[in-house]
């Protein structure tokens, strides 16, 4: 019998040929995973002042609590995806989830600001193997339209937990404290770990020798030069604590190229096959996913502090607000989705829900202390539907692009750009906050204090609150230039490829006679 075209229909191979049920369970227990991550890093941020509060921090260490899950989980991600190719895409998203919940367990125990960070980046390290493994399997188990749906659905529910997440977090700070917020986490990491066992095993078909050069390379490169970043406002660009780890990291991430191209001319298998990023369309779609994080990522992790700090809202209230952006990206995945499924070209799609979400942050220079719902709605909720049209589609067609064999590696690279992004952005946006108000305040301190929402009350708080407006009023425009150029390129590296014209044919009457060389006097015609 002939399957309707637009169902979820599994690839039909060895590893993924179960029945219907076993698919169905498959998509759940890893739509479940794109819930519950999202959730924690939305969730995250609505604590981060009630934090600093509980444990007296401030600046880059109260920021890395947010920071430093993204900078885990950017890091590991590639080395997590690749390794599911090897050894089970099942395990890998099995082992993530035990370390993802025993992150957020130790989390709920954590006596200062030190052992909290160094939790976050357990759980960041958890969450890679996650969303790496969850996108491999839907890349290995749907194929066609079925896994445009399988990674809409994916995108969707990426929407939930950042809608959700925000609100559930600021009520559970609000009532239980901040701690048990982390502790819902790390349960939803153990359910995440029991559901792993009904989803059916893959990998790729050989299993060379492990890149292990390539793994330490990569993650200390990319951990060094994105620690560097992070430490930029508050130690100086031109300080030791920052050029040292800054330098080591170019000339690691330097040195991966290096051996990666090594290993592939031994016919071995790279962490990471560097045809992907010069492949034109892969890389379109990379770009793409890296503009997407720069346009929300910085907006979603500091927005509610503002509103904390500049409009005195409590953390509920702020969760609450920040609905308007995430909500979007509940709704508008399957509708874009479905607009592809339809024939509208990708790459129209693409480059449309960037200018919408650069049109957003250039609305949202609006921002002023005191501002209401109604005046954020228009530029929050037209940055969440620049997010929510892609959310799904470029993990489809990213997927689409390439074998089988290599959906793990693709996934892991993705996800590893696309948080290494996110996690950038958040923390170049809290830095460049941090030396905007240094400038107009004067002292290094009362800027990291301004930054993170540590505004007093009534008129002694007013002009802080006016420069940390100002502050965010350049980043925005900024912001709002750089994504509007990615959606211009982005545009131009996914048109078509130009077929080669083939060569004229030559009639029969008019075709050429072979002549025979005539050898040159003197020659020996032997």
């Amino acid at each position: 019998m002939r399957r309707a075209a637009n169902s979820l229909e599994p690839k039909s191979s060895s590893t993924t040929a179960t029945s219907r049920a076993g698919f169905a369970v498959t998509l759940a227990v890893v739509l479940f995973g794109y819930l519950v991550l999202p959730m924690s890093m939305s969730g995250a941020t609505v604590a981060v002042r009630r934090i600093g509060t509980d444990l007296g921090a401030s600046g880059a260490s109260l920021q890395w609590v947010v920071t430093g899950y993204f900078l885990a989980a950017s890091s590991f991600m590639l080395v997590t995806g690749s390794l599911g190719d090897l050894y089970g895409r099942r395990r890998v998203y099995r082992l993530g989830a035990v370390v993802y919940g025993a992150g957020n367990l130790g989390a709920v125990f954590a006596p200062n600001i030190l052992l909290l960070d160094a939790t976050r980046t357990l759980t960041g390290i958890g969450a890679a193997g996650v969303m790496a493994g969850g996108g491999a399997i839907l890349a290995t188990t749907f194929t066609g339209p079925a896994r445009t749906k399988a990674f809409a659905a994916m995108g969707s529910m990426a929407g939930v937990g950042l809608a959700v997440g925000p609100t559930a977090a600021g009520w559970l700070v609000e009532s239980l404290g901040w701690r048990a917020m982390f502790g819902l986490f790390g349960a939803a990491g153990l359910a995440l770990f029991a559901g792993a066992w009904a989803l059916t095993e893959s990998r790729a078909e050989a299993k060379p020798r492990l890149d292990r050069s390539g793994i330490v390379l990569f993650i200390t490169g990319l951990a060094l030069a994105m620690f560097a970043i992070t430490q930029g406002a508050q130690a100086g660009w031109g300080s030791s604590q920052v050029l040292a780890p800054g330098i080591a990291g170019i000339v690691l991430l330097g040195a991966f190229v290096v051996v990666e191209r090594r290993v592939a001319r031994r016919g071995e298998r790279p962490l990471l096959d560097l045809s992907l990023v010069a492949n034109r369309r892969f890389g379109g779609w990379l770009l793409a996913a890296m503009a997407g994080g720069v346009s929300f990522g910085g907006m979603l992790a500091n927005l509610p502090t503002y509103l904390q700090g500049a409009n005195g809202l409590s953390s509920g209230d702020a969760g609450l607000v920040m609905l308007m952006p995430t909500l979007p990206i509940l709704i508008l995945p399957a509708i874009g989705g479905r607009l592809v499924t339809k024939g509208v070209p990708p790459r129209a799609l693409v480059a449309f829900a960037l200018l919408l979400a650069a049109t957003g942050n250039l609305w949202l220079t609006v921002l002023h202390p005191g501002i209401g719902a109604a005046g954020l709605a228009g530029p929050l909720v037209m940055i969440g539907s620049g997010q929510g049209l892609v959310a799904g589609v470029i993990d489809a067609q990213a997927m689409s692009a390439v074998a089988p064999e290599r959906t793990g590696m693709a996934a892991g690279l993705l996800n590893t750009v696309r948080g290494s992004t996110q996690a950038l952005t958040m923390a170049l946006f809290g830095s460049a906050l941090i030396t905007l108000l240094e400038r107009s305040l004067g002292s290094a301190p009362s800027a990291a204090r301004v930054a993170t929402g540590d505004i007093p009350d009534g008129p002694a708080g007013a002009p802080l609150a006016d420069a940390l407006t100002d502050a965010w009023r350049i980043i925005l425009l900024t912001v709002a230039a750089l994504v509007a150029l990615a959606a211009v390129t982005v545009f131009r590296l996914l048109r078509p490829a130009v077929a080669a014209p083939e060569p004229a044919a030559v009639p029969e009457t008019e075709a050429p006679v072979r002549r025979e060389a005539r050898t040159p006097v003197g020659a020996n015609r032997n």
